[in-house]
């Protein structure tokens, strides 16, 4: 009689996926975060996000130390680097040029009078939206190989940033994120780490999905301050939950995305999250159910509000020719204020 208890106490807790103490973890220490009750530190609310999906196996002692590494480099370009630059903000644009080089520029080093060349990240087209394996989003798989994508490098960029002491703001456009600095010389510019270049806002709206409104609303283009980069971390936390437990009942990642919102109230991933997540509820029930109606007509409203706020679904092959886009007309896109 045990044996059969514990075979269904197992399938309730994991075939709906309810109780996972990593998951469960990984959200307080980001939600303790989120109310200042621990330091914040965005590196250990993306790690504690991966090691929930490696079930505590993520070797973060390795990534920390490859982090660290270059850390270091991005210290030893800014001290053996003269940079033409003379505004009062000097010492922070050398770190943001250190960063970008160590990311995005084959770099000398000499080694014992031997003069190396450390290769910079470079963008990996396969799988590009973690739809194989959602590790291929992530920092330590990035930190690990030298080959990223839109999410794991900008992520990294802002993880360096403040391993140096300064700030980077991530930002969003669709299917994408990138970063944006602020410097007294020209005010708001944007990096984008894929292809290593300064591309002006024009390059941005040519991918002819970032509607006016969803300017306005914040939910594209918008610099990230710190507090709203761990509503990020909230949404990642859920989509990882969400591959490890295809078929759950929603809870958490209603729990995460519920959380996200309180933080960022228009972050659209959040948003699409929460509809998508009742949209999976929704489909589960019985269409004459009470529950069921007025599931759809919460459904029709979330949607009413994401088209309202200015989204529009940007299909992923046409993703992929926009961010190619960047390279092949870079003349055109690139920010020239930046004295290329």
């Amino acid at each position: 009689m045990k044996y059969y208890i514990a075979i269904f106490v197992f399938i309730v807790t994991f075939g709906k996926g309810q109780s996972n103490q990593f998951y469960d973890d990984a959200f307080q220490a980001i939600d303790n975060m989120a109310a200042q009750k621990q330091p914040y530190s965005f590196k250990t609310a993306v790690l504690t996000v991966e090691n929930a999906y490696y079930q505590g196996k993520l070797d973060t002692v390795e990534v920390n130390r490859k982090i660290r590494f270059m850390a270091n480099f991005c210290n030893q370009i800014i001290k053996n680097r003269e940079l033409t630059y003379h505004e009062k903000d000097r010492s922070e644009v050398s770190k943001y040029a250190a960063i970008f080089s160590v990311m995005c520029q084959e770099t000398p080093v000499i080694v014992n009078n031997d003069t190396l060349h450390y290769k910079p990240f470079s963008y990996d087209f396969e799988d590009v939206f973690g739809h194989g394996d959602l590790a291929n989003l992530f920092v330590s798989k990035l930190v690990n190989t030298q080959k990223g994508n839109c999410n794991s490098m900008p992520y990294l960029y802002k993880i360096l940033a403040e391993e140096l002491g300064t700030e980077a703001y991530l930002a969003l456009a669709p299917n994408h994120v990138y970063i944006k600095h602020n410097i007294k010389s020209i005010g708001w510019y944007n990096t984008e780490l894929t292809s290593g270049i300064f591309p002006q806002d024009s390059w941005l709206m040519a991918s002819g999905f970032i509607h006016l409104d969803a300017i306005q609303n914040g939910i594209y283009m918008k610099a990230l301050n710190n507090h709203e980069s761990l509503a990020l971390c909230f949404v990642d936390l859920a989509n990882a939950y969400n591959r490890t437990y295809p078929e759950n009942d929603g809870v958490f990642a209603l729990k995460c995305a519920n959380k996200a919102l309180e933080i960022y109230p228009n972050l659209i991933t959040a948003l699409i999250l929460r509809t998508e997540t009742h949209k999976s509820q929704y489909r589960k029930l019985n269409p004459e159910e009470a529950k069921s109606k007025d599931l759809l007509v919460q459904l029709n409203k979330e949607y009413g509000y994401i088209h309202k706020l200015g989204y529009r679904n940007m299909p992923q092959d046409m993703y992929l020719d926009w961010l190619v886009s960047l390279k092949t007309e870079r003349s055109k896109y690139e920010d020239k204020r930046l004295g290329h």
